[in-house]
This record gives C-alpha cells, sequence and structure tokens, in this order.
C-alpha cells in the first residue's frame, strides 16, 4: 500500500477528513477543494494515441489499465464485513459481469479453484504483510474471483483488494483501446449497481472512493512497459519524469537481449478526470520515446525537457 494506510469505509473519510486530507494533498501533490474534476469516461476524447505514433512503437512492449472500482453502497470492507457479505458480494458480482457478455464474453473463476500458476497467469499475489494485519486478506482466498473474458483482453478482480478492479491488458501500443474496454466496462457495471440500489460511491471533493488514499479520484492506473538503454542514466530523467507526473520503475527484465524494460505510470489519480490520466502518460510515453531516439543519435535533448504538468 503506498501511503500506509486505508479507509475502513466512505465515511472514515468524512470521520477523519483532517487526517485522510492531508495524506492525499501530500500524496497526489493536489489541494483537495470543491472543484475536483468530473468522471470522464468519453474515450473520444483522448487526442494522441500510441498506436497512431509510429516512432514510439519499436519500444513499447505493452499496455495495462487498472481501474479500481469505488466502494458500492451497502458493502462494507472486509475487515468489518460480516460472512453473509462476504458471500453475496461474488454473487452480485457474477450477476453483474454477465451484463457484460453482449460486449464481452467470459467466465468467472474462484480462486479456490486456480493453482499458483493459474493466479500468477492472471497477475493475481498472494496476500501482503500489510494486507494481512488491515484484515483485507481475511479468509483468503474464500469469496475471491477473478471474471476472465474469453479473449483475455479484461479481467475483473472480485473482492481481491477493492470490491472490483478491471484489468485491461494488451501486448502492443493500443492505450486507446485498452481504455475504451475499461470505460465501456465500467458504465455496465455502474448502470447494474444502480438498479440494485448499491451505486459506487462518489464524494464531490474526493471524485470516486476506494480504500487506500494513494487511488481516490479515479482509481485508474495506467502503464506502458516500454525498452529504453540511454535515457534511465541521463542526467535530466529526474526532473523529466517529475514535470511529467510519470513515473518510471526498473522491471528487471529484458527483450530479446535488448536493453531493460521499463515500467512507466501516472504518480497520481486525483485531481485530473480519467481521459486526463490516459492522455498524460500517452503525452509522457510519446515524449521519452522521442527523447531515447536522440540520445541514441548522440544529439542532445535539454530542448525538450517539459514545463511541470
Amino acid at each position: 500500500v503506498a501511503v500506509g494506510c486505508v479507509a475502513g469505509d466512505a465515511e472514515s473519510y468524512i470521520l477523519f477528513c483532517d487526517f485522510f486530507d492531508r495524506v492525499i494533498e501530500a500524496y497526489h501533490e493536489q489541494k483537495i477543494t470543491s472543484q475536483t474534476p468530473e468522471s470522464d469516461l468519453n474515450y473520444d476524447n483522448l487526442k494522441w494515441k500510441l498506436a497512431d505514433i509510429s516512432s514510439a512503437q519499436p519500444c513499447i512492449i505493452s499496455t495495462k489499465l487498472k481501474k479500481r472500482l469505488p466502494s458500492h453502497c451497502g458493502y462494507r470492507r472486509r475487515k468489518e464485513r460480516d460472512f453473509g457479505n462476504d458471500g453475496i458480494l461474488p454473487i452480485s458480482c457474477f450477476s453483474a459481469l454477465q451484463q457484460l457478455e453482449q460486449e464481452l464474453a467470459g467466465r468467472l473463476l474462484l480462486l479456490t479453484d486456480l493453482s499458483q500458476e493459474q493466479q500468477s497467469e492472471l497477475s493475481l499475489k498472494a496476500p501482503t504483510s500489510f494486507q494481512l494485519r488491515i484484515g483485507v486478506a481475511r479468509d483468503w482466498p474464500d469469496a475471491r474471483a477473478v471474471w476472465v473474458s474469453e479473449n483475455r483482453s479484461l479481467l475483473v478482480w472480485v473482492n481481491i483488494d477493492e470490491h472490483l478492479r478491471l484489468v485491461s491488458m494488451r501486448e502492443d501500443a493500443n492505450v486507446a483501446e485498452a481504455f475504451q474496454c475499461i470505460c465501456i466496462s465500467l458504465q455496465k457495471l455502474e448502470k447494474y449497481y444502480r438498479g440494485l440500489r448499491h451505486p459506487f460511491i462518489w464524494k464531490q471533493q474526493l471524485g470516486w472512493v476506494t480504500s487506500s488514499p494513494a487511488n481516490v479520484g479515479t482509481g485508474l492506473r495506467i502503464s506502458v512497459l516500454i525498452k529504453l538503454q540511454h535515457l534511465p542514466t541521463h542526467k535530466h530523467l529526474k526532473d523529466v519524469l517529475k514535470r511529467l507526473r510519470i513515473n518510471m520503475d526498473k522491471t528487471g527484465m529484458t527483450w530479446v537481449n535488448s536493453p531493460e524494460l521499463y515500467n512507466i505510470s501516472n504518480m497520481a489519480t486525483f485531481g485530473f478526470t480519467e481521459v486526463a490520466l490516459t492522455q498524460l502518460v500517452v503525452d509522457g510515453v510519446k515524449l521519452l520515446t522521442i527523447m531515447e531516439k536522440r540520445l541514441e543519435g548522440n544529439l542532445s535533448i535539454d530542448e525538450l525537457v517539459p514545463a511541470q504538468k
């Protein structure tokens, strides 16, 4: 957990606002005001799309978007939830996920039926010591599941760290298509839960509410795996990443005897719309690949260092 604390439920952000507001502002480097951006799931609003940028594509290995869905009204966090609700949640999620099958056929897999190898293939990991201490992983792996679309373009984690988490993965640079998949699926699930009178929780000043303050606002993480050789050791890299508001993490992996692979992702989830965050990462990856090309040719990148986003 990035910030070392979690909220027991949505009301915790109100009851303990003096604490949580400080954590959110410090982590996301954004002030909490009444002007928090509304949610924007219109994928057509994306301007630049990595799949359209031929100069960037040779460097890009894969893309992944993760959307933590907010708490549902009427459900509590695992630490405080009774066994009845634990059993209800996967069943209601299964019914909700059936609504997606018009676009994406898939199936629900219980974690208790999956081997460690199968869980690893679905990007599922064992609970951390922190999750065990706060009760999020109570009774693991009971009452947990993952919904997998037939083409593997969409995973939905059920009752694992959040009530629901959407994961869209692609083995190319098409961030726009992954984002579209997330948006369409989220809107369908949201409509279903509203019909059950258990809508996802939205707070005016915070946006979508998640268990971790590190994910409030949009709950969206955009990750792009790219090959880089020269830029990681450049003196301006730290400043460039800070100004672009993106992270660059070493993966320890290589690609067919080529440079190491790095994971590029958004620093914050709060203070931006979903479209704006996705655009921020797309623009950032585009600039990093341009810089890498210039460094390959022994050219300066000083004039490419951006202003603060």
